[in-house]
């Protein structure tokens, strides 16, 4: 999948990669159990996973959004692109008016802040409001351990820095021609973003799938980040479905560029566009 861009309904979409993110092949996880995983692992014979780490810049009759913010500088050298990525579109920080975010995690939403301040002064942050109970919930916080409270974190953040301008959001149309699509397990609250157009239709599905090689064959692989796995092999399969039936155009935080579903046996595969 090499496209970057291209036009939507009433948008023209351009994906900013934000960096390369890299993990042991042990962050893999299987819904039949180790024995699986260990097989799925063997078959794929990679020791390691790398993946782009994505966010769109959408630019429409209302100016200019996002969906999603990279990682900002908090991840070091390697990340962080996407700033670059987007002055080298013409767009500057001040012009994004709206920042759709699929979930509450670092590689999302970090981008989002400069120190302790906005990186986008003017823009509205919307969120979903099942990860924003979540993350702010202290007996939730309470129930995981320290290295897996980062969105909470986060969700203090964007309280302080954007609060009046969070808009807390569910199911239906957020912006004209975009609407959420609720897809939980990889958070509680983690949605994508479906852009209908009269041609083709775009879903911008987050973290739904995280390794487009190998998730697609058998979607039950999932990763150790996802929150609720099994929560999570279920969505993934209904929105691989959904997306094969649909002949909709897909991508999403960590998948190279923009794909077509299609359905084989076992599972699917993604096709590049």
């Amino acid at each position: 999948m090499t496209n970057h861009s291209l036009h939507v309904g009433q948008y023209d979409v351009t994906l900013l990669l934000d960096g390369l993110f890299e993990a042991p092949a042990d962050v893999l996880i299987h819904a039949d159990g180790d024995v699986a995983r260990q097989h799925a692992i063997a078959n794929w014979g990679k020791s390691t996973l790398q993946v782009d780490v994505n966010c769109f810049l959408l630019r429409g009759p209302a100016g200019a959004l996002l969906v999603d913010a990279g990682t900002g500088t908090s991840w070091g050298p390697k990340y962080g692109h996407a700033r670059a990525a987007l002055r080298n579109a013409g767009v500057s920080p001040d012009e994004i008016r709206s920042i759709l975010l699929t979930h509450i995690h670092g590689d999302h939403a970090l981008g989002l802040f400069d120190g302790g301040e906005a990186y986008f002064p003017h823009a509205d942050v919307f969120v979903s409001e099942r990860d924003m109970a979540f993350f702010t919930d202290p007996a939730e916080r309470e129930a995981l351990p320290e290295a897996r409270r980062g969105g909470f974190k986060i969700a203090e953040q964007l309280l302080r820095v954007y609060g009046p301008r969070m808009r807390r959001i569910g199911a239906g149309e957020v912006l004209p021609g975009i609407e959420t699509r609720p897809l939980p397990g990889h958070t509680p609250g983690h949605i994508g973003y479906l852009l209908r157009g009269s041609d083709h239709s775009l879903l911008l599905w987050g973290d739904t799938l995280h390794l487009g090689d190998l998730q697609p064959g058998d979607p039950k692989i999932g990763l150790a980040y996802d929150l609720d796995p099994e929560l999570a092999v279920g969505t993934r399969m209904a929105v691989l479905e959904d997306a094969a039936r649909e002949g909709w155009i897909v991508a999403g935080g960590h998948i190279t560029g923009f794909g077509r579903v299609a359905r084989e046996t076992p599972g699917y595969r993604l096709l590049p566009v």
